[in-house]
């Protein structure tokens, strides 16, 4: 799944939680019954955007039988039913994602990022793609929304990005993602029957647009500098600190933009694009998160339960060991044994191949791996972060853009 809105469940009250899983499985099951379980794929966080903008337009939506269904069980959601969404919101979503998502696929074949490098693989993405292609717009064709203009930014990408010099205004680079994301956020309001929604809800969308592709951006300019790759801000010459101007903007821009657009119950979309917009922000920019914060190791046996300064535990970064055959860094007198005499437990043993994957077995078929808040590494014995918790908050740590606003319920109205 891929996305720069990745909202924590802790974050959100039981009921925001609830509609948030809903959109998102409503898409996944609107791009397979529509196009197939290879489509499923194209499921990704921000597209789910597009149908919770449809329902929190339309009096009722979230409990109305044309607008929800209960769907069966499913692995990623510990084999229970639950509540999902359907209806018009759902299939623009599909479609959207999928035109957006092969465009995606196109852009890896064009840059031979991975396995995209090799002939045979490239090929038979460039065959799914075209497919994905006519599949968008055969479902955006039945809403009555065409997608050519997303196939249009699409191709222009391309065009724009080989003219790019150092001195081209960053926004030149960004302007066909969003076109794009504009006509999709704008087309909600067609769809919800409330007309007068259109204006402000494309320049949110053109504002989002313009945040995924400048996160991406700034995301990925270390590893494209590595590799070769080509990147927006390395070919323009813009600095990380315009580009933060630019995207702090952006975030402002979107708040403004929705404040002017008539909701019937915009909760989610508000923790969506008001809250969660800026912390994808701060984490692009190297934000700081919870569970790599020294208090994290609590739940690792270095709680304050042992007595010990997790803010001054520095941990030594070995290659090999340094410390001669058999010797431990956390033996007495060691660099990681810690000065009060109660040492952190040593590194846990890794398990051969076949007990690995028959304990990694186990986990999948139990849901562990995805359902799971954390579960063990099957071969290591590390904490990991279950697949779907996408945790990365301190736990309601407060609104950045109104006083007395409750981040869980989000019944605020940002007056910023």
């Amino acid at each position: 799944m891929f996305g720069i809105i990745r909202p924590c469940r802790h974050r959100m009250s039981e009921g925001l939680a609830t509609s948030w899983m809903a959109h998102l499985c409503g898409l996944c099951l609107a791009l397979r019954d529509d196009h197939g379980q290879l489509a499923r794929i194209a499921t990704n966080y921000d597209g789910l955007i597009i149908s919770a903008l449809v329902e929190a337009q339309v009096p009722g939506a979230a409990a109305s039988a044309k607008w929800r269904r209960t769907a069966g069980p499913c692995p990623l959601r510990g084999m229970r039913t639950a509540p999902v969404a359907t209806g018009e919101g759902a299939r623009l979503a599909a479609a959207v994602s999928l035109v957006l998502a092969s465009a995606k696929m196109r852009d890896h074949i064009d840059d031979r990022d991975g396995a995209m490098g090799r002939r045979p693989v490239a090929a038979a993405a460039r065959t799914v793609a075209r497919r994905w292609d006519r599949a968008g717009a055969r479902t955006g064709g039945g809403l009555g929304f065409d997608t050519a203009v997303l196939v249009d930014a699409v191709d222009r990408q391309s065009g724009i990005e080989a003219l790019a010099r150092t001195g081209t205004p960053l926004l030149t680079v960004t302007e066909p993602t969003e076109t794009a994301t504009a006509a999709a956020f704008g087309y909600t309001a067609v769809l919800a029957g409330r007309p007068g929604n259109r204006a402000p809800l494309e320049e949110a969308g053109r504002l989002f647009g313009r945040l995924a592709h400048l996160l991406d951006a700034v995301e990925d300019q270390t590893a494209d500098a590595a590799s070769g790759a080509w990147n927006p801000l390395t070919a323009t010459g813009t600095g990380r600190d315009e580009a933060r101007r630019l995207c702090d903007d952006a975030v402002r821009g979107v708040r403004l933009a929705l404040k002017d657009t008539e909701f019937t119950d915009g909760r989610l979309v508000h923790v969506l694009l008001a809250h969660e917009l800026r912390r994808s922000v701060d984490r692009a920019f190297g934000g700081s998160c919870a569970h790599t914060h020294p208090n994290a190791l609590e739940g690792q046996g270095l709680g304050r339960a042992q007595g010990l300064d997790l803010g001054q535990l520095e941990l030594p970064q070995l290659s090999g060991n340094p410390y001669g055959p058999g010797q431990s860094p956390y033996a007495p007198g060691g660099p990681g044994f810690p000065p009060n005499g109660f040492p952190p437990p040593e590194p846990p043993r890794r398990r051969g191949l076949i007990a690995g994957c028959a304990l990694w077995s186990g986990l999948c078929c139990t849901c562990q791996l995805c359902c799971r808040d954390h579960y063990e590494d099957p071969w290591n014995g590390r904490r990991r972060e279950g697949w779907c918790s996408n945790c990365d908050c301190d736990c309601c740590d407060g609104c950045d853009c109104c006083d007395g606003c409750d981040c869980c319920d989000c019944g605020c109205d940002c007056g910023c």
